[in-house]
């Protein structure tokens, strides 16, 4: 079931963003824009697919670390007991605390850390942090976020093509280009918001609780990172914020505009509640 449905998301998100080119294409460009939106769109498909999370992981200068390293070892010590291919493990160069998984398949997934995060979490909350990230990777989430996070970059840069052509000193030579303008940014937040569930994050807390070997570390992690990120905000690009353990803020209030997580007060009461019950 979890397959089926985030291989529909996959396709409905796609499709949307190849109609969206083929809207701009013709606003901009008429029938040659639209035979040039149709040739981008293909492109852009076959990239995401493949290479989105590629694409993420260079935004964030992910390098990837030895099976010495710290983050290695407790990732492969977690996936081997979750049944689960040992990923590439990456280390991202930011103080803030956070962590994702990437990847099209539980064969080509990446989970990366930050800096931060290593350096704010003990063992037990390092592990609770990784297991949720290898349950994504277990219930493949992976694929749908990575291309929700290239899909939405994708329309944010479309919205601020037609703020430029569409805008400025000409804006009523093009008002469908101007309109574009206007609709495309929301839509952006929408399209990761409809891709990316609330319950998809307590599903993975609940399974990463399983695989750590109980919820009290991801608890710990969880409250820890909550609080470390106000005080040393994460900068991230808004389309992937979905994508962090922690929704990542910044001075502008990413957290209320792309709100894709559960409050981490309800995440924490779940996971004592399962603690409670013996899960």
């Amino acid at each position: 079931m979890i397959d089926m449905s985030n291989s529909m998301k996959t396709t409905l998100l796609l499709g949307a963003l190849s109609g969206l080119f083929l809207v701009i294409g013709w606003a901009f460009g008429g029938e040659t824009g639209l035979l040039v939106a149709l040739a981008a769109a293909a492109l852009f498909n076959f990239g995401s697919y493949w290479f989105s999370d590629r694409m993420v992981l260079a935004m964030y200068h992910a390098k990837p670390v030895t099976p010495d390293h710290r983050l290695h070892r407790v990732v492969e010590r977690l996936a081997v007991r979750a049944g689960l291919p040992v990923p590439k493990v990456c280390v991202l160069p930011t103080a803030s605390p956070n962590a994702f998984a990437t990847g099209r398949n539980p064969q080509h997934a990446t989970v990366a850390a930050t800096e931060g995060l290593l350096q704010v979490l003990d063992d037990q909350e390092l592990e609770g942090v990784l297991g949720h990230e290898l349950a994504h990777v277990r219930h493949r989430d992976i694929l749908i976020s990575s291309i929700a996070a290239t899909v939405a970059a994708a329309i944010l840069l479309l919205s601020r093509l037609a703020l430029f052509v569409g805008g400025g000193r000409n804006r009523s030579g093009n008002p469908i280009a101007w309109l574009a303008m206007l609709i495309l940014a929301p839509i952006a937040a929408m399209v990761v918001q409809a891709a990316i569930s609330r319950s998809r994050e307590f599903a993975a807390d609940e399974g990463g609780a399983e695989i750590a070997g109980g919820p009290d570390g991801l608890v710990s992690a969880l409250q820890k990172i909550e609080r470390t990120s106000h005080q040393v905000p994460f900068k991230a690009n808004p389309a992937t914020a979905h994508m962090f353990i922690v929704t990542p803020f910044s001075a502008r209030g990413m957290r209320s505009l792309f709100s894709t997580h559960p409050p981490t007060e309800e995440r924490v009461a779940r996971l004592a509640e399962l603690g409670r019950n013996g899960r």
